[in-house]
């Protein structure tokens, strides 16, 4: 891929991060040059901009400089257990206050194009029988989900008073090699060898791999056509739990130990056990259509499910011995 402005510098949060790693691997091969936004120093001077704790008052203005876009990947994510009324309110303040600051700061200091990682779960935790679009109204559930709405919403307003060329994407499960959340645990669980109730499942899961969604984001930053648009994205084909356990270990060189149980049984014992939600997530059906995103960048994965499955846990990731 080669990027149509002539000096490109892109400004990016959450550098990081999992998404962010992967982005600024593929801006280096690409020749791209980049600018980290982090909370605190890491040591390099010249390439960091240290912005500190993120919320309404966050100065970006030194990141900024002489940036032609962003994409904002910092976000604050799902925090486990967690308990107290301020929760949606320390949810609002990193994923839509900071991000509004950032988009208005951005448009005084001439970037170009904005680039914002959402998510998936602004349509709902469950899409049913059928597959979210673009087109589907919000349902967010949550503070997490429901702050990253916020932020699309104040990015639209930011767009329409500035011109600041905005685009949104809204992944559905991210993997790769160092993913954490279900996608690790479900994949030490297959390394261990464990046996798992679950090849009753007849469900429908989109998924992407971070390689096929830092793609994406460079195709959108490259081409005039994504400004002002939102887009879901996957790798284009969705797998059923059961599905998804076996492609797993088939790229780790094991067999995955399941076997069949009544899921209304799996929904009692978890309401037991008090793990409903992550049941619920193994069993439930969130599946996405793509093809708008596919229509208007002719973008497609590079890599399949096979093969990100492949990248991902061909050799273990940290965390998952």
């Amino acid at each position: 891929m080669r990027f149509r402005w002539r000096r490109p510098v892109i400004l990016v949060t959450g550098a990081r991060g999992f998404v962010g790693r992967e982005l600024l691997a593929r801006l280096e091969q690409l020749g791209v040059p980049s600018r980290l936004a982090l909370r605190r120093s890491d040591g390099q001077p010249g390439r960091v901009a240290v912005v500190g704790e993120l919320g309404p008052d966050t100065d970006w203005r030194e990141a900024l400089e002489g940036c032609t876009a962003v994409v904002h990947l910092a976000a604050r994510v799902h925090v486990m257990r967690e308990t107290g009324s301020n929760s949606l309110a320390a949810f609002r303040s990193v994923n839509t206050a900071a991000t509004e600051q950032l988009a208005r700061q951005a448009a005084a200091a001439g970037v170009e194009r904005f680039m914002f990682l959402s998510t998936v779960k602004v349509h709902g935790e469950f899409s049913g029988d059928e597959v979210f679009t673009e087109r589907d109204p919000p349902a967010p559930r949550g503070g997490y989900a429901l702050s990253k709405w916020e932020a699309e919403c104040a990015l639209s307003r930011v767009a329409a008073a500035t011109g600041l060329a905005v685009t949104v994407l809204r992944p559905p499960l991210v993997y790769g090699r160092g993913a954490a959340g279900n996608f690790a645990t479900l994949a030490a669980a297959l390394r261990r060898g464990l046996p798992l109730p679950l090849a009753s499942i007849r469900n429908r899961r989109s998924l992407v791999y971070v390689g096929n969604l830092v793609d994406a984001i460079l195709a959108c930053l490259n081409r005039p056509a994504a400004a002002g648009r939102t887009f879901l994205v996957s790798d284009g084909e969705d797998l059923s739990t059961p599905e998804l356990l076996r492609r797993c270990a088939r790229a780790m060189g094991t067999k995955a130990r399941l076997w069949p149980c009544p899921v209304s049984l799996l929904r009692t014992a978890a309401v037991l056990t008090g793990q409903r939600a992550f049941l619920e997530r193994l069993a439930g059906s969130l599946a996405v259509d793509a093809s708008a995103l596919t229509a208007a960048l002719d973008w497609r994965a590079p890599f399949s499910v096979d093969e990100g499955m492949a990248r991902a846990l061909s050799t273990p990731a940290p965390g998952d011995l």
